[in-house]
Protein backbone atom coordinates (compact mmCIF):
# COMPACT_ATOMS: atom_id res chain seq x y z
CA UNK A 1 0.00 0.00 0.00
CA UNK A 2 2.84 2.40 0.84
CA UNK A 3 4.41 1.87 -2.59
CA UNK A 4 1.05 2.62 -4.22
CA UNK A 5 0.78 5.88 -2.26
CA UNK A 6 4.33 6.88 -3.21
CA UNK A 7 3.60 6.24 -6.90
CA UNK A 8 0.40 8.28 -6.64
CA UNK A 9 2.28 11.09 -4.93
CA UNK A 10 4.92 11.09 -7.66
CA UNK A 11 2.21 11.34 -10.35
CA UNK A 12 0.36 14.06 -8.42
CA UNK A 13 3.54 16.08 -7.91
CA UNK A 14 4.78 15.65 -11.47
CA UNK A 15 1.44 16.92 -12.83
CA UNK A 16 1.18 19.66 -10.16
CA UNK A 17 -2.09 18.16 -8.94
CA UNK A 18 -3.84 18.76 -12.25
CA UNK A 19 -6.25 16.02 -13.37
CA UNK A 20 -6.14 17.52 -16.86
CA UNK A 21 -2.36 17.17 -17.00
CA UNK A 22 -2.61 13.62 -15.64
CA UNK A 23 -5.09 12.81 -18.40
CA UNK A 24 -2.78 14.33 -21.04
CA UNK A 25 0.07 12.16 -19.78
CA UNK A 26 -2.20 9.09 -19.70
CA UNK A 27 -1.80 8.49 -15.96
CA UNK A 28 -5.15 9.73 -14.62
CA UNK A 29 -6.72 6.25 -14.34
CA UNK A 30 -3.61 4.93 -12.63
CA UNK A 31 -3.78 7.81 -10.16
CA UNK A 32 -7.51 7.31 -9.52
CA UNK A 33 -6.93 3.62 -8.73
CA UNK A 34 -4.81 4.72 -5.78
CA UNK A 35 -7.94 6.26 -4.18
CA UNK A 36 -6.02 9.03 -2.45
CA UNK A 37 -8.07 10.97 0.11
CA UNK A 38 -8.70 14.67 -0.52
CA UNK A 39 -6.99 15.49 2.79
CA UNK A 40 -3.84 13.74 1.58
CA UNK A 41 -3.96 15.65 -1.71
CA UNK A 42 -4.37 18.90 0.23
CA UNK A 43 -1.30 18.03 2.29
CA UNK A 44 0.70 17.34 -0.89
CA UNK A 45 -0.44 20.64 -2.41
CA UNK A 46 0.57 22.51 0.74
CA UNK A 47 4.00 20.85 0.60
CA UNK A 48 4.38 21.81 -3.07
CA UNK A 49 3.35 25.41 -2.31
CA UNK A 50 5.87 25.60 0.52
CA UNK A 51 8.63 24.06 -1.60
CA UNK A 52 8.11 26.38 -4.56
CA UNK A 53 7.83 29.43 -2.30
CA UNK A 54 11.26 28.52 -0.88
CA UNK A 55 12.66 28.18 -4.42
CA UNK A 56 11.63 31.67 -5.55
CA UNK A 57 14.69 33.33 -7.02
CA UNK A 58 15.84 36.55 -8.65
CA UNK A 59 17.76 34.46 -11.19
CA UNK A 60 14.86 32.67 -12.88
CA UNK A 61 11.11 32.24 -12.99
CA UNK A 62 10.73 28.43 -12.75
CA UNK A 63 9.34 28.40 -9.20
CA UNK A 64 6.84 31.18 -9.86
CA UNK A 65 5.75 29.38 -13.04
CA UNK A 66 5.08 26.23 -10.99
CA UNK A 67 3.15 28.29 -8.42
CA UNK A 68 1.09 29.79 -11.22
CA UNK A 69 0.28 26.32 -12.58
CA UNK A 70 -0.70 25.15 -9.08
CA UNK A 71 -2.86 28.22 -8.53
CA UNK A 72 -5.07 27.27 -11.46
CA UNK A 73 -6.24 24.22 -9.48
CA UNK A 74 -5.76 25.28 -5.86
CA UNK A 75 -6.24 28.69 -4.28
CA UNK A 76 -4.22 29.69 -1.22
CA UNK A 77 -4.19 33.33 -0.15
CA UNK A 78 -0.87 32.88 1.66
CA UNK A 79 0.74 31.89 -1.64
CA UNK A 80 -0.35 35.16 -3.25
CA UNK A 81 0.86 37.21 -0.30
CA UNK A 82 4.25 35.49 -0.09
CA UNK A 83 4.85 35.62 -3.85
CA UNK A 84 3.98 39.33 -3.98
CA UNK A 85 6.09 39.98 -0.89
CA UNK A 86 9.07 38.21 -2.46
CA UNK A 87 8.64 40.33 -5.59
CA UNK A 88 8.52 43.56 -3.60
CA UNK A 89 11.55 42.72 -1.46
CA UNK A 90 13.87 41.06 -3.96
CA UNK A 91 13.10 41.48 -7.63
CA UNK A 92 14.13 45.06 -8.33
CA UNK A 93 17.72 43.78 -8.59
CA UNK A 94 16.81 41.01 -11.05
CA UNK A 95 17.36 41.34 -14.78
CA UNK A 96 14.63 42.73 -17.05
CA UNK A 97 13.50 39.35 -18.34
CA UNK A 98 13.12 37.80 -14.88
CA UNK A 99 11.19 40.84 -13.65
CA UNK A 100 8.84 40.66 -16.64
CA UNK A 101 8.25 36.90 -16.42
CA UNK A 102 7.82 37.01 -12.64
CA UNK A 103 5.35 39.88 -12.91
CA UNK A 104 3.38 38.12 -15.66
CA UNK A 105 3.11 34.96 -13.56
CA UNK A 106 2.17 37.01 -10.50
CA UNK A 107 -0.66 38.62 -12.50
CA UNK A 108 -1.84 35.12 -13.51
CA UNK A 109 -1.70 33.97 -9.87
CA UNK A 110 -3.69 37.02 -8.79
CA UNK A 111 -6.28 36.35 -11.51
CA UNK A 112 -6.69 32.75 -10.27
CA UNK A 113 -7.17 33.97 -6.70
CA UNK A 114 -9.26 37.10 -7.35
CA UNK A 115 -12.44 35.59 -5.91
CA UNK A 116 -10.80 34.57 -2.62
CA UNK A 117 -8.69 37.70 -2.02
CA UNK A 118 -9.94 40.60 0.05
CA UNK A 119 -9.90 44.00 -1.66
CA UNK A 120 -6.83 45.00 0.36
CA UNK A 121 -4.95 41.80 -0.55
CA UNK A 122 -5.88 42.28 -4.20
CA UNK A 123 -4.58 45.87 -4.19
CA UNK A 124 -1.36 44.88 -2.44
CA UNK A 125 -0.58 42.04 -4.85
CA UNK A 126 -1.51 44.13 -7.90
CA UNK A 127 0.70 46.96 -6.66
CA UNK A 128 3.67 44.56 -6.42
CA UNK A 129 3.08 43.34 -9.98
CA UNK A 130 2.57 46.86 -11.34
CA UNK A 131 5.77 48.13 -9.69
CA UNK A 132 7.75 45.30 -11.27
CA UNK A 133 6.24 45.96 -14.67
CA UNK A 134 6.81 49.70 -14.36
CA UNK A 135 10.48 49.07 -13.50
CA UNK A 136 10.83 46.90 -16.61
CA UNK A 137 9.53 49.77 -18.73
CA UNK A 138 11.45 52.61 -17.05
CA UNK A 139 14.86 51.08 -16.37
CA UNK A 140 17.49 50.24 -18.98
CA UNK A 141 17.44 46.76 -20.48
CA UNK A 142 19.55 44.43 -18.33
CA UNK A 143 19.92 40.78 -19.31
CA UNK A 144 21.86 38.22 -17.27
CA UNK A 145 23.87 35.48 -19.01
CA UNK A 146 21.61 32.63 -20.06
CA UNK A 147 18.56 34.85 -20.51
CA UNK A 148 17.72 36.15 -23.95
CA UNK A 149 14.91 38.20 -25.43
CA UNK A 150 14.36 35.49 -28.02
CA UNK A 151 13.28 33.12 -25.21
CA UNK A 152 10.20 35.31 -24.88
CA UNK A 153 9.75 35.87 -28.59
CA UNK A 154 11.00 39.47 -28.30
CA UNK A 155 13.50 41.37 -30.40
CA UNK A 156 14.28 44.50 -28.42
CA UNK A 157 13.47 46.75 -25.47
CA UNK A 158 10.42 48.11 -27.26
CA UNK A 159 8.91 44.61 -27.45
CA UNK A 160 9.70 44.07 -23.77
CA UNK A 161 8.01 47.37 -22.89
CA UNK A 162 4.98 46.47 -24.99
CA UNK A 163 4.58 43.19 -23.18
CA UNK A 164 4.99 44.91 -19.80
CA UNK A 165 2.33 47.47 -20.78
CA UNK A 166 -0.04 44.67 -21.75
CA UNK A 167 0.40 43.13 -18.29
CA UNK A 168 -0.17 46.52 -16.62
CA UNK A 169 -3.46 46.72 -18.54
CA UNK A 170 -4.35 43.26 -17.15
CA UNK A 171 -3.61 44.51 -13.62
CA UNK A 172 -5.96 47.45 -14.19
CA UNK A 173 -8.64 45.04 -15.40
CA UNK A 174 -8.21 42.92 -12.27
CA UNK A 175 -8.72 45.98 -10.09
CA UNK A 176 -11.96 46.97 -11.83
Amino acid sequence: MEKNTEQARELFTRCLGSPIQMHREGVLEQYKQSAIAKETEKQWVDEMFAGYLKQLSIRDWEAVAALEALSRQYQDIVMVEKTASFATRNLMSADSIVRLRFAEKLVDIIRSHKKVLSREQLFSACRAAAELLQSVMEQPLVIDPGHELQQLGLKDKRGLNSRAKKSIDEVETLLN
